[in-house]
């Protein structure tokens, strides 16, 4: 699983950063990542898939997170 903490994912209820490590059950057939909206803390939930689905995620450059 290449999916970790600062990822951005996006649904259609918009997009959501990874707040802690993500985690598999099921014998590592289901994915969950907690997951919060972007600048709202308050908001955190936890997302879940088939581990087989193909999902986009956004990744910040170490030079990018800089600053």
């Amino acid at each position: 699983m290449e999916l970790q903490v600062g990822d951005r994912l996006t649904n259609e209820a918009g997009e959501s950063e990874v707040i802690a490590p993500p985690y598999s059950t099921a014998g590592g057939r289901i994915v969950h990542a907690r997951v919060q909206r972007i600048n709202e803390p308050a908001s955190w939930e936890i997302w879940n898939w088939d581990a087989a689905k193909r999902i986009s995620v956004g990744r910040t450059s170490a030079e990018e997170g800089k600053g």
